[in-house]
């Protein structure tokens, strides 16, 4: 069955180099306002993507990483089940401090380290704060985080701990070493590919219509904003988006219009990356002969 305990991406945190960076993109390309919390001594900037508290966090810091990767569970029964799979897998389960819980606007949060040492969590609830965030004229503009692509050399190890452990379903796939996987209804929340170095790939941003990725992309182009990926519809879950070089150096895709998929779909290897576009300013570290 599609549904598992695990119900959607609910947020991202990243230590950045360079916070204002961040936020004048998110701000002048996406019309993605930020509000500010306090971590200990760091002034956090939270980006308001929906109704929410947060979708993406960025702590101030010396180097560009993920810092912790948050997926929302169904229930306080579905975390206690999924704790023990992840112990009986050899995962360490720690729970989150009171402080996280509050910033999360969760009221239950625990935390494992995955085989590539970053930092999961699994969190109950959810808190909103707004009826919808303030966005440029003409349209809803950002709608929600979608989904990340995770590159790693532990791809084996990784597949394991999210379909074995975690319970998301294959979608499906392109050899030689690109998996897309799911735990709702939409096409993938995560996708695991082979690298040599452990990365976020890319990390996606779901966006109301057609037009709302085309103004944002007027936007970027008005603003310079490095265009690293151009316009283009996927083969597989028939997104269109183009990507843009963020400013802790990886894509973030602004996408709309991926399809969902039910129990009766049938995974299978989807052949060349793309319908059209989708042309690399850099090179593709997931080409194949067949893209």
């Amino acid at each position: 069955m599609t549904a598992v305990g695990i119900r959607k991406l609910g947020y991202v945190g990243l230590d950045v180099t360079d916070v204002d960076a961040w936020t004048d993109l998110l701000g002048r390309t996406l019309g993605v306002g930020v509000t500010h919390a306090k971590s200990g001594t760091d002034e956090i900037a939270l980006a308001e993507l929906d109704e929410f508290k947060y979708r993406l966090a960025l702590y101030p810091s010396t180097e560009d990483r993920p810092r912790e990767l948050g997926w929302i569970v169904d229930s306080p029964w579905e975390l206690d089940r999924l704790t023990q799979k992840l112990t009986d897998a050899g995962f360490a389960v720690t729970d989150g401090s009171a402080e996280e819980k509050e910033l999360r606007g969760a009221t239950q949060l625990r935390w494992f380290t995955d085989p590539v040492g970053y930092r999961v969590e699994l969190a109950v609830g959810e808190a909103k704060v707004r009826l919808g965030p303030d966005r440029p004229a003409g349209g809803p503009g950002v709608t929600g985080l979608g989904h990340f692509v995770l590159a790693s050399p532990k791809l084996g190890e990784l597949r394991e701990l999210y379909e074995s452990v975690l319970e998301f379903q294959l979608t499906d796939y392109r050899a030689p070493g690109l998996y897309f996987f799911r735990c709702n209804r939409s096409h993938h929340s995560i996708a695991l590919a082979n690298a040599e170095t452990a990365a976020i790939h890319h990390l996606e941003f779901e966006h109301g219509s057609l037009d709302d990725v085309g103004r944002a992309y007027d936007r970027a182009k008005a603003h310079d904003v490095p265009i690293s990926i151009s316009l283009g519809r996927h083969m597989n879950d028939k997104a269109i988006s183009f990507y843009v070089r963020n400013p802790s150096g990886f894509h973030l895709e602004i996408g709309c219009g991926g399809i969902e998929v039910g129990d009766d779909w049938v995974p299978h290897d989807f052949g060349r990356s793309d319908e059209w576009g989708h042309h690399h300013a850099d090179a593709n570290p997931f080409a194949s002969p067949k893209s």
